[in-house]
């Protein structure tokens, strides 16, 4: 299996996802967009993993890779490939999908519990998840649910935290992969985001739940092994 990621700034990588394509002997190549590095051909890979970044689905301007980025998700979607968005990465595969994406009413940042939806229960890539489980958050938008497309988790500040289209293209709005490295780089490189809020943690509340670290790694692996099946 060859998979594919595009990454949006040098502070978030694919970090523990990295463990699961060793264990699994999965080749894994690398976009690096904020470097301008090409895109490959649909046919070089079979999973696509777009993951997240600071940045908006919009800011076309600022990032002008954003047009091509769209592109080339929706090119992958076409051809039926395994597609994975998380964050960034997850409304960018609504916007490209034809749904909303727009600021949510409450920024979330720190660990939630999200709950999966009745439709998710049903669904051979969620059902093998905790009806409840912890994840990481860190975001301002929110995305609709594109047309086609089954809601599959919500957390208590944002109703639309998961979807899954045609049983190969998932977005998530939470991180299950992240280390405490990758908080900690998002803490040093995005501390504008950490004015005070409902939702919003403190730096060191969300550096000192280890267990939490771990519950997710294992939420990660189910959900990786689920859509694994299925490709």
């Amino acid at each position: 299996m060859r998979l594919h990621y595009l990454q949006h700034v040098p502070f978030e990588d694919l970090a523990n996802i990295t463990i699961w394509t060793k264990k699994k002997g999965y080749s894994v190549s690398t976009t690096l967009l904020f470097n301008n590095e090409k895109l490959p051909d649909i046919n070089e890979f079979d999973w696509l993993i777009i993951l997240g970044g600071p940045m908006n689905i919009y800011e076309e301007d600022k990032y002008p890779w954003l047009v091509k980025e769209k592109r080339f998700i929706a090119k992958a979607i076409d051809n039926q490939k395994i597609v994975l968005g998380i964050c960034l990465g997850a409304q960018l595969i609504a916007d490209v999908l034809g749904a909303r994406v727009c600021q949510n009413k409450y920024k979330e940042i720190g660990w939630f519990p999200v709950s999966l939806t009745q439709e998710a229960r049903k669904s051979p890539i969620f059902s093998s998840l905790p009806s409840n489980f912890i994840a990481f958050l860190w975001h301002e938008d929110t995305f609709g649910i594109p047309s086609g497309a089954i809601r599959i988790a919500e957390t208590k500040a944002c109703a639309n935290q998961a979807f899954e289209y045609h049983r190969r293209v998932i977005g998530l709005q939470f991180h299950l992969e992240y280390s405490k490295k990758s908080i900690s780089q998002l803490i040093k490189y995005c501390p504008d985001d950490l004015k005070e809020g409902k939702y919003i943690q403190k730096p060191e509340k969300m550096l000192s739940q280890e267990e939490y670290l771990k519950e997710i790694n294992k939420t990660m692996n189910l959900l990786l092994d689920s859509i694994e099946r299925l490709s």
